[in-house]
C-alpha cells in the first residue's frame, strides 16, 4: 500500500483552523478578600493580553492569615504573608503568586523572582473614623487600632497622647470593629480601600509629607520562578515598567536595611522625566527619634539608589545608637 502524502494546500488549511491550545496559569494568593480581589485583576491582565491563556486562583491561608490574635511586631520571622504561596511555586503547584508589595521581605527565595507589576494605585495611607474628621481631630488619650509597626510609630511621633492598640482581621472586619466602637480611628491603605469598593469609609488622606507611606504601598507584584522564562514573557505583556522603577528603589531601601514588617521603615519614590526621587524615613520605636532622608537619581539605578538611601540612614541611625 501506497503512503498517504497529503497535498501541501491541506498542511495549510490544518495550520490555519487548528485551534491553538489554551494555556493555563495557576495564581497563587491570600484568600482574603484584598487579595483576590487584586488577583482577579492580574487575571484579567493576562487574559486580555493574551487570548490563550486562562487562568485558575488557588486560594492559600497563611501563617499571617492564621493568627488573628498576636502583634505582628512580635513575632520572629519574615514572609508571613508570602511563606505558603512560596513553596507552592518552588513545588510547581503554582505558576505564578500575586503578592502586595509592602508585604514582601527585602530577601526573595533562592529561585523566586518579581517577574512584573501592575500600575500602581494610591500609596497613600488614610485616617478612618466614625466620628472625628482627621488625626488632629482626635481628642486627647483616643485609642487607634493599628498593627502595623510603620503606622504605629508615625503615630506616637505624630500624637503621642493616642493609645495606640493591635487591631488584626481583614479589611472589612477592621470597618465594622471600628463601627462598634472598639476604637476610635484606624489607618488603612487607600489602595485596598479602593479595589475593595470601600472608599466611601476613608475619613481623611494623609500626605506623603504628613506620613510617608510603607516601601511598595499601593503595588501589586507578581513572582514566579526564576527559570521559568515563558512564564517570564507572559508577564512582561502586563507588566508596568515606572511602577517597577518606583518599588525597586523603595525596596533598595529595605534591602540595604534588611528590613521587615518588624522595621518601621517609610519610603515612597516619585518618577518624573527619567529621575527618581526617593524619600525614606526610618523610627526608633522605644523613643521616636526619627531620621530621614531623600535622594535623586537615573530611574535606571533606582534599587542602587534605594540602596544608597538605605545605607545613609543606617549609618544615621547607628550614630544615634539606634540598629535593627
Amino acid at each position: 500500500m501506497a503512503n498517504c502524502v497529503l497535498p501541501l494546500w491541506t498542511h495549510r488549511l490544518f495550520s490555519i483552523t487548528t485551534p491553538r491550545m489554551s494555556q493555563h496559569i495557576r495564581i497563587a494568593t491570600r484568600a482574603s478578600d484584598l487579595a483576590l480581589a487584586q488577583a482577579n485583576m492580574v487575571k484579567a491582565a493576562l487574559e486580555a493580553a493574551h487570548s490563550d491563556i486562562r487562568c485558575e486562583l488557588l486560594p492559600m491561608v497563611t501563617s499571617g492569615d492564621r493568627n488573628q490574635t498576636d502583634d505582628l511586631a512580635h513575632w520572629g520571622y519574615k514572609g508571613l504573608f508570602t511563606k505558603e504561596i512560596e513553596e507552592a511555586l518552588l513545588s510547581h503547584t503554582a505558576d505564578i503568586a500575586v503578592h502586595s508589595m509592602k508585604d514582601m521581605p527585602s530577601q526573595l527565595p533562592d529561585g523566586l523572582m518579581i517577574a512584573a507589576m501592575l500600575p500602581r494605585a494610591d500609596a497613600r495611607d488614610a485616617f478612618i473614623s466614625t466620628a472625628y474628621s482627621s488625626l488632629d481631630a482626635l481628642p486627647q488619650g483616643a485609642v487607634v487600632g493599628s498593627s502595623s509597626v510603620r503606622r504605629s510609630a508615625w503615630l506616637r511621633s505624630l500624637r503621642p497622647d493616642l493609645v495606640i492598640v493591635p487591631y488584626r482581621g481583614n479589611v472589612p472586619s477592621r470597618l465594622r470593629k471600628l463601627a462598634e466602637g472598639e476604637v476610635a480611628a484606624t489607618l488603612l491603605a487607600v489602595a485596598g480601600l479602593e479595589r475593595l469598593g470601600l472608599q466611601s469609609h476613608i475619613t481623611h488622606i494623609l500626605e506623603p509629607d504628613v506620613m510617608l507611606p510603607a516601601v511598595a504601598q499601593g503595588a501589586i507584584g507578581i513572582e514566579c520562578r526564576s527559570d521559568d522564562s515563558a512564564v517570564q514573557q507572559q508577564l512582561a505583556a502586563i507588566s508596568h515598567s515606572p511602577t517597577m522603577q518606583c518599588v525597586s528603589a523603595e525596596r533598595g531601601v529595605l534591602i540595604a536595611l534588611d528590613g521587615s514588617c518588624k522595621t518601621p521603615l517609610s519610603a515612597y519614590a516619585t518618577l518624573q522625566n527619567g529621575q527618581i526621587h526617593l524619600r525614606a524615613a526610618l523610627i526608633n520605636p522605644d523613643n521616636l527619634q526619627r531620621w530621614e532622608s531623600d535622594i535623586t537619581g537615573a530611574a535606571d539605578d533606582a534599587e542602587s539608589i534605594g540602596r544608597m538611601l538605605g545605607n545613609q540612614l543606617q549609618s544615621r541611625a547607628a550614630d544615634d545608637g539606634f540598629s535593627l
